[in-house]
C-alpha cells in the first residue's frame, strides 16, 4: 500500500484551517526574507519571482504555485517590474499530527499545468471570497482542500517533487513513512483477523513501545486507532452492499461475535449497524 493512501483511509480525521488568504502586489525592489510557522501557498498572477535557499535559486512565473512548508527559510525577490500573487497560510493536520504534509517532499514550485483545473476553481472562489460573498469562506476551504489533494496526487504519480530544502539542519527530522509501509500492507491483508500491536511492531522491526511512539508521531494516531478506523470504513462499505448479515460482517472484520462488532460500530457511527442503512 502506498503511504499516500492514508489520506483516503483517514479522510474523516484530516482537518484543514485557513489562517489568512489575501493578495499582494510588490515592485521590482521587493525582497522578503522569512520562514513561516504554518504552510504558505502562493499563486502567482503577474510577473516572475525568484526564491533563494542557501546557494540555490528557483524561478516561478505567472500561473505557477509556490508551496512553503513551516520553518524553511527563504529569500524572495521579483525579477520583473512588479509581481502580484495570492497567498494562503494554512494548517493541515491528521489526528494529532499538525505537520502531516512534512512527511512528503512537497515544498517547491508547482507548474500550473499539473493543477490547472484546481487552480482555476480556487481563483474563481477567491474572487467571491474577497467580495465577502455568502458561504465563500467554506467554498474557499473546500477548493484549497481539492488543490492540495491534486498536488498530493501528482506527487504520488511521480509527476511532481518539491525542490526546496526539505529538511534543513535546524529542523527536527520527520518520521519516515517508508518504514511503515510494510505495516500498512500487513494490516490491510489481515483486517479480517484480530491484529495485535506486538505483531505489527515485529513487522516494522521495532520494539512494541518504540513502535507505538513512532507510529503516533508519524501518523498522528495510535496503531489501534488506525486499525479501528480501517475496520469502520470497511464495515460501512459492507453494509452498503446489503449482501451480508451483521454476524458475517463481524467475522469478516475479525470481531469475535456480532455484539462486539455492533458495540464498536455504534461507538463510531452513533447508530447500530442494523439501523445504519435504511
Amino acid at each position: 500500500m502506498d503511504s499516500l493512501d492514508i489520506f483516503n483511509e483517514l479522510s474523516e480525521l484530516i482537518k484543514l484551517r485557513i489562517n489568512s488568504c489575501s493578495e499582494v502586489v510588490h515592485p521590482n525592489s521587493w525582497i522578503e526574507r522569512r520562514q513561516h510557522k504554518d504552510y504558505d501557498l502562493w499563486c502567482i498572477q503577474e510577473g516572475q519571482i525568484e526564491i533563494r535557499m542557501k546557494e540555490k535559486a528557483y524561478l516561478a512565473s505567472e500561473g505557477d504555485l509556490i508551496l512553503f512548508t513551516p520553518k524553511i527559510a527563504y529569500t524572495a525577490t521579483t525579477l520583473s517590474t512588479s509581481c502580484k500573487f495570492i497567498f494562503t497560510h494554512f494548517d493541515l493536520s491528521l489526528g494529532d499530527h499538525h505537520r502531516i504534509l512534512d512527511n512528503f517532499q512537497l515544498s517547491g514550485i508547482i507548474n500550473s499545468t499539473l493543477v490547472e483545473e484546481e487552480i482555476r476553481l480556487f481563483l474563481d472562489t477567491y474572487d467571491q471570497y474577497k467580495r465577502y460573498a455568502p458561504m465563500s469562506g467554506i467554498r474557499l476551504k473546500g477548493c484549497l482542500t481539492i488543490l492540495i489533494a491534486k498536488i498530493l496526487e501528482q506527487y504520488g504519480h511521480k509527476q511532481y517533487r518539491g525542490e526546496f530544502t526539505h529538511n534543513p539542519t535546524n529542523q527536527k527530522p520527520t518520521m519516515d513513512f517508508v518504514k511503515l509501509e510494510p505495516v500498512f500492507d500487513f494490516i490491510h491483508e489481515n483486517l479480517h483477523q484480530t491484529i495485535r500491536v506486538e505483531e505489527i511492531a515485529a513487522v516494522a522491526g521495532m520494539s512494541e513501545k518504540y513502535f507505538i511512539s513512532y507510529f503516533k508521531q508519524s501518523l498522528g494516531l495510535t496503531p489501534g486507532r488506525y486499525i479501528y478506523q480501517l475496520k469502520m470504513n470497511r464495515a460501512r462499505e459492507l453494509l452498503y452492499l446489503k449482501r451480508y448479515s451483521i454476524q458475517q460482517i463481524a467475522s469478516m472484520l475479525g470481531y469475535p461475535d456480532p455484539y462486539s462488532f455492533s458495540k464498536a460500530f455504534k461507538k463510531y457511527y452513533k447508530v447500530p449497524p442494523s439501523k445504519f442503512v435504511w
